[in-house]
């Protein structure tokens, strides 16, 4: 088994394959609706054992990095564009990389307005199964 990991992000990659609004600005019944495929979908997936964990992510976000030694961390943000931001995630356990990709394929089916499937782009991530060994 290996781990992957399915990114949604607000906007970003490939040009969206149906052009839909931002969620919020959904019919308060379509986020709704929309929430409760994502918990269903995992659920199925908890059944075949291939759910690890699923999160959503708010807009809101700050970028922080280390500021040098003694000095307090700098940031930046919030940011108003969020086509770079992580909306969230869909960890997954499966057998092969054929089948996280096929587990994405309907992930990406999630009902948006009027319940249609919003066909986004998911990024399809595997977890890094050791450390990278350094060659001298």
């Amino acid at each position: 088994m290996a781990k992957y990991l399915l990114l949604k992000h607000y906007r970003g990659g490939p040009a969206p394959v149906v052009d839909f609004p931002p969620m919020d600005q959904w019919a308060p019944a379509e986020v709704d609706a929309h929430v409760q495929w994502m918990h269903d979908f995992a659920t199925r997936l908890q059944e075949t054992g291939e759910f690890v964990n699923h999160q959503a992510l708010s807009a809101e976000g700050t970028f922080v990095r280390h500021g040098g030694e003694g000095r307090p961390p700098v940031t930046d943000g919030p940011f108003a564009e969020t086509k770079d931001l992580i909306a969230g995630w869909l960890i997954i356990d499966v057998e092969t990389y054929e089948r996280a990709v096929e587990v994405a394929g309907e992930y990406s089916a999630a009902p948006g307005p009027d319940g249609e499937p919003i066909c986004e782009w998911l990024e399809v991530r595997p977890f890094l199964g050791s450390a990278p060994t350094v060659a001298e």
